[in-house]
């Protein structure tokens, strides 16, 4: 896959315990020639967990991308009046962030992100990482999967025993469903079954 002459915007919300295959997607998507815009909710930029030191995760993802990361809503808000992008991915995407662009709300770096880039009508593609997603969360991913310019990277269950109600994506599946998305397609099937 070709992404050179695409402008891609990355955002990354709090799904810690995903980081890793975040970012190895994310190195991924490096690799395919596209200009990359990472962007991270003031949380994942200010807080450490037991998964990795927030100053760590933002010299990563600046080292791939190989710029600044957009961590306000002050910054974000010009993607949608400068038309930086030609499609948003949100990798991970937390069951809070996906209830806040159900619902319209942009009071983060990324539902701001995500706000100013629909303006243009352009993809969003998002990479669900949830725990609820099955319960509380469902209505609202039901909702997003029939927004226009809303992609899914396909998803399924991580652990249906322990987490009966969590979903993740597969992340190794990202750049084909950003492929898709820039042709206004869902990639199929949206439920897979994760290893």
């Amino acid at each position: 896959m070709d992404l050179t002459d695409k402008k891609i915007g990355f955002a990354i919300t709090g799904s810690f315990c995903t980081f890793e295959k975040t970012f190895l997607a994310l190195e991924a998507l490096s690799k395919t020639g596209a200009d990359i815009y990472p962007i991270m909710s003031e949380n994942v930029y200010s807080t450490d967990t037991r998964f990795g030191k927030c100053a760590d995760f933002i010299a990563r993802a600046e080292k791939i991308c190989g710029k600044k990361i957009i961590k306000s809503v002050k910054e974000a808000e010009p993607i949608g009046p400068k038309q930086m992008l030609d499609i948003l991915v949100i990798a991970p995407c937390t069951g809070n962030t996906i209830a806040k662009i159900a619902s319209g709300i942009a009071d983060s770096s990324v539902t701001m992100a995500v706000k100013a880039h629909l303006r243009n009508c352009r993809p969003v593609v998002i990479a669900v990482s949830t725990n609820d997603a099955l319960a509380n969360a469902a209505k609202n991913i039901g909702m997003l999967l029939n927004y226009k310019n809303i992609y899914f990277v396909p998803f399924g269950q991580d652990d249906y025993i322990k987490k009966p109600n969590s979903l993740v994506a597969d992340f190794t599946k990202l750049n084909a469903a950003i492929d898709a998305a820039l042709e206004n397609k869902q990639l199929q099937p949206i439920l897979c079954c994760l290893s």
